[in-house]
């Protein structure tokens, strides 16, 4: 028997589409629409006014609504990533094309340097209708991006009982838990059967997304405990909700960061989790999407920090504005170069009498690198993890030690005998491996001491990591084999 297709799955994309596949035929017909578009320009211009006027023709027409079909065909996380692999003019073409209702998905999926470009492109009416189409917990997260006006607008046009979950929302600091709530769930009472939730449950339009249990809660909005849906749907309808709720296996504070709710779901396997006020008050939930979200941004975080960037960078930003992100931890970079150079050249003399030093010496220096971006990597990973504490920070300092002792024996024994086999001095290889285990040694001491002392101070562990790491294993590898060398070798 034939399959039937209804319009929307006629519409629908085929399933074994990668991405890449889809977004690479957008950008086609993108190029191919401005194209056409550019050409009509030149042919309706006026030679002797010097101005042109573009009509709605049937080819550009035609390429315009095959370029919106097959935008409105792709998830709004997809449409996303296509604005940010698109130079700016293009971006704002297909910013165009997207039909208005997906607007605010869309904004809340984009980074944030590009959403500040698609909403500088917009007006106050196009803005204000773009943030009414999402939930209160969407709203809050977008809110900070948005001018006040529009903000003032949308709180207008909200009830009372979610202009307050607004607010209440907007209150928390972007790294809370109450940040990530979603105000959507479903609460039952304890003293009711299980025919009754289901019957309520049929009467709804559909679940919250993310629906794995049910929150059982008190008249006063104190939770009691947890109805998991798998329990509710084979257990006896006739059955208490009372004598099938369990407790939950986690309750998360609104107060606590963002990360406690990460390894939460990390460590028991969560699809969501009910969020708590200091008095025990259910006042929301956080489901597994909003966490991934959290631990991509902490991620690419990290990696931006080590690097020496200040914020995410849209990758088709303007010059100035790149260089204003990037110049600061340069300048730092520029700094210790400076004095790595006046280290080598304290010891001019020694490198004059004994040339094998200057083709020796980077080994000493690249490698001592390369050991603490090891090193630093460890100790992030595990501050990230809630593992590192004042009571381990001794043993986990000994051990980093430890490994690089080893590392600077091993490796160093090895390129000693290489500096032996190419410049026939014993003791050249000999200062090669005390300069490649001091230095080694150095940079595992800075691996561990840079991330304490940044989250002493309050700051991101990986800020800046890379870089310091860096500046200290070159001045320090330098100083170590040259200052060796001048000892035993001159």
């Amino acid at each position: 028997m034939p399959e039937i297709l209804d319009d929307r799955q006629a519409e629908r994309p085929d399933a074994h589409e990668s991405v890449e596949d889809a977004l690479a035929e957008i950008t086609a017909l993108l190029r191919r629409y401005r194209l056409v578009e550019g050409l009509v320009r030149e042919q309706l211009e006026d030679p002797e006014i010097g101005t042109y006027e573009l009509t709605d023709n049937a080819v550009t027409r035609q390429h315009r609504l095959e370029l919106q079909a097959r935008l409105d065909r792709l998830h709004p996380a997809d449409i996303a990533h296509l604005l940010e692999a698109l130079p700016l003019d293009e971006r704002l073409t297909i910013w165009d094309l997207v039909k208005a209702d997906r607007d605010g998905e869309i904004l809340l999926e984009v980074s944030e340097p590009v959403r500040e470009s698609l909403i500088s492109s917009m007006d106050t009416e196009e803005l204000v209708a773009a943030a009414e189409t999402l939930e209160t917990d969407e709203l809050a997260e977008l809110a900070p991006d948005l001018p006040q006006e529009v903000m003032d607008d949308v709180f207008r046009s909200l009830p009372i009982e979610e202009r307050e979950r607004l607010r209440a929302a907007m209150s928390f600091e972007d790294d809370m838990i109450g940040a990530l709530m979603d105000f959507e769930m479903v609460t039952v009472r304890p003293d009711v059967t299980l025919e009754v939730v289901l019957r309520y449950l049929r009467r709804l339009d559909e679940l919250p997304d993310q629906t794995d249990q049910l929150f059982i809660v008190d008249r006063v909005e104190n939770l009691l405990g947890i109805l998991p849906i798998n329990k509710l749907l084979v257990s006896d309808p006739d059955t208490a909700v009372s004598a099938v709720m369990t407790a939950p296996v986690v309750k998360l504070l609104q107060h606590d960061k963002a990360q406690v709710a990460a390894s939460a779901f990390e460590r028991y396997d969560l699809v969501s989790a009910p969020v708590v006020d200091t008095n025990d008050r259910l006042v929301g939930r956080v489901t597994v999407n909003e966490v991934l979200d959290v631990v991509r941004q902490r991620g690419q975080g990290d990696l931006l920090a080590q690097a020496g960037l200040r914020e995410e960078e849209d990758g088709f930003a303007s010059v100035w504005k790149s260089f204003q992100n990037r110049w600061t931890w340069l300048a730092i970079n520029l700094v210790t170069a400076f004095i790595a150079s006046r280290v080598i050249g304290v010891f001019e003399d020694s490198i004059a009498q004994l040339v094998a030093l200057a083709t020796l010496m980077p080994i000493v220096a690249g490698i001592g690198g390369n050991s603490g971006n090891q090193t630093i990597t460890m100790i992030v990973r595990a501050v990230a993890l809630g593992q590192v504490s004042r009571a381990n920070a001794k043993q986990l300092f000994r051990k980093e030690l430890m490994v690089s002792l080893v590392n600077g024996l091993v490796w160093g024994g090895m390129i000693g005998i290489v500096a032996f086999m190419l410049y026939k001095s014993v003791s050249l290889a000999l200062v090669m491996v005390a300069a490649m285990t001091l230095n080694l040694m150095l940079a595992a001491l800075a691996g561990v001491l840079i991330p304490m002392t940044m989250l002493k101070l309050g700051r991101d562990p990986a800020l800046g990591s890379s870089v310091l790491i860096t500046a200290c294993t070159d001045s320090g590898g330098f100083f170590i084999f040259l200052g060796l060398a001048t000892l035993f070798l001159m």
